[in-house]
């Protein structure tokens, strides 16, 4: 067996894993066995110079070994929690003990787990080359010679494909933020929020002005509920200690959210959208049944904790206007709790203490906490129909480990493009190209979706975009066709 020295810049040496492909004869092992004294005695004796290379900077580094080589067959065994390799540009990762320390949780590399996660790596993190220093205490192998990229039902000329789109969108700058719009952005966000304290200086509380400011507050929410995906995403200031602050000040601060619990929600959604149950935004049982698995499972077990066949309307009387103010708001508290974000905590504090000081002396404390739940309500819509338009309406399915190019568009719609539509939902309008390429600044959506869709046509992958009244519309359609699934399962079973 041959093993590769790979050592991380804190000097942590890979883990070994003594699981080969197949089995050395004794006489290569007396070989390797013999030629390695040999190597060691000469370079004793001074007399071999090549046994390290000099670089540039004057370090020397150990030369690598040839590494172990392993099937899909063999890597699609460590699927489990407890035994999780991943397969990144066709070098195999034992990421087991290291999943708990992952910045985007421990469940996003569950979900791929025995899994080939080249792409869906690249997309997900803006600063590969700082990541790949983590990756490396971590590999143990690569695949052999033999095997293909991934795995053998995955559309290989299609990921190939992709994978040049990435090149070319990459040598196009399309990945680099414009700082003077996501300025702009920001400047919005502070313009209506001391708008709001101005109105309510100059005009008083009465109820007329009271819902104005609560309306500008929610327009200034809402468009930073859209900073904060993007930063959240992708690296708009070049140190990334600058981006973690600014994500701190527009989700906690800003917003009275925790970032942590948005990343680890928000990145299994992106991993495996619309895959159930890994996906953490379609698992809405049992209040809704989104998926028709979900549906035909609770009809034939004859599951009925509500009048299913009723919820694509009280969609409207209990997703839309309390999915802020109480479902996000509460978990998040829970999540900050009981994990200990001791630093979430004291952002989302000063989100309360702002609040306080801004509008405690008109409203007094009581009245302070109604204006909050007032804004969260209102913007509640606003942000479901934004971000489950593009998603619900679309397929939903336990996993079935496609390509990322086909897993992301076949579970994410476009609403059309139009200068109200891209203000009004944060260019989330274009999930089909911000799902592809999470990190890119969504103000250049707009000019790789003809790519994008070039490519669809080329695979025989319907590119859906559509008016966004009706993909609002399509979600109580969708509901209400899930609750047609489950009558029949619950009455004809």
């Amino acid at each position: 067996m041959k093993f590769e020295d790979t050592h991380a810049g804190n000097g942590i040496l890979a883990e070994k894993n003594p699981l080969p492909l197949g089995e050395k004869s004794h006489l290569d092992e007396k070989t390797q066995s013999s030629n390695g004294k040999a190597a060691n005695r000469k370079a004793a004796n001074g007399k071999v110079e090549i046994c390290v290379k000099q670089e540039a900077n004057g370090k020397c580094v150990v030369p690598r070994k040839s590494l172990n080589q392993y099937s899909w067959q063999e890597i699609q065994k460590h699927n489990l929690e407890t035994d999780q390799w991943l397969v990144i540009n066709r070098k195999v990762y034992d990421v087991t003990r290291w999943a708990d320390k992952h910045p985007g949780g421990r469940r996003v590399l569950t979900h791929y787990a025995g899994e080939d996660a080249t792409d869906v790596f690249k997309a997900m993190h803006p600063n590969i080359d700082v990541v790949q220093l983590y990756l490396k205490p971590l590999l143990i192998g690569e695949l052999a010679p033999g095997e293909p990229n991934q795995e053998i039902k995955k559309n290989a000329q299609l990921v190939e494909d992709f994978q040049e789109l990435r090149k070319s969108l990459e040598a196009m700058k399309m990945f680099d933020a414009n700082l003077v719009f996501y300025f702009l952005h920001f400047i919005q966000i502070l313009f209506l929020e001391v708008l709001a304290w101005l109105m309510l200086w100059h005009f008083g509380t009465g109820w007329p002005n009271t819902i104005l400011i609560s309306l500008i507050l929610t327009i200034s929410q809402a468009q930073s509920s859209f900073l904060q995906h993007d930063i959240g995403h992708l690296s708009v200031f070049k140190k990334s200690r600058w981006n973690h602050l600014m994500h701190k000040f527009v989700m906690c601060h800003l917003k009275g959210l925790s970032t942590n619990w948005w990343n680890y929600r928000h990145f299994q959604h992106h991993v495996k959208p619309n895959i159930y149950p890994k996906d953490p935004d379609i698992d809405v049982g049992p209040l809704f049944l989104i998926a028709e698995s979900q549906a035909v499972k609770y009809g034939k077990k004859k599951i009925k904790y509500i009048d299913y066949e009723k919820q694509h309307l009280y969609f409207y009387f209990v997703a839309l206007p309390l999915l802020m103010p109480v479902y996000f708001n509460l978990q998040s508290m829970q999540v900050m709790y009981l994990r200990r974000y001791w630093a979430d905590i004291a952002w989302v504090s000063s989100f309360y203490i702002r609040y306080f000081i801004t509008f405690g002396p008109f409203y007094g404390i009581f009245g302070t906490i109604l204006l909050i739940y007032l804004v969260k309500f209102i913007e509640s819509p606003w942000i479901a129909y934004v971000t489950q338009m593009s998603h619900i309406p679309m397929k939903i399915s336990q996993e079935e480990n496609r390509d990322w190019f086909t897993s992301q568009v076949l579970v994410t719609c476009n609403a059309e493009h139009s200068f109200f539509n891209d203000w009004f939902s944060g260019h989330l309008n274009f999930q089909i190209e911000h799902h592809l390429f999470p990190t890119m600044p969504r103000h250049n959506y707009h000019k790789v979706a003809p790519l994008v869709k070039s490519l669809c046509a080329k695979h025989g992958l319907l590119y859906v975009s559509k008016p966004m009244l009706t993909a609002f519309g399509d979600i109580s359609r969708t509901l209400k066709t899930s609750a047609a699934v489950w009558t029949k399962a619950y009455y004809e079973t």
